[in-house]
């Protein structure tokens, strides 16, 4: 889905949130947008790499499951069965 249409800013915060984790934890490190924008810098803002996520989806981890209020990344596929 995200991949095809923009993600909405609110949504993805959202996720995040309920990840329990900041932004930067859910780049995907190997991605050329991540070595393109410098992601590395740890001065890059979260509201920056979140603008970015959007800009960019393919630097978001995935899967990303979501059950209510909680979120977690399936890799390995295992983690999913945490909130199951």
């Amino acid at each position: 889905m995200y991949l095809d249409e923009k993600l909405e800013k609110d949504f993805l915060k959202e996720i995040i949130q309920k990840l329990g984790i900041s932004p930067r934890d859910l780049l995907r490190t190997g991605e050329s947008a991540y070595k393109e924008n410098n992601l590395k810098d740890s001065n890059i803002s979260d509201e920056e790499i979140i603008n970015l996520m959007i800009e960019y989806s393919k630097l978001i981890e995935r899967p990303i499951y979501v059950k209510g209020s909680k979120a977690i990344v399936g890799r390995p596929p295992e983690n999913v069965l945490k909130i199951v």
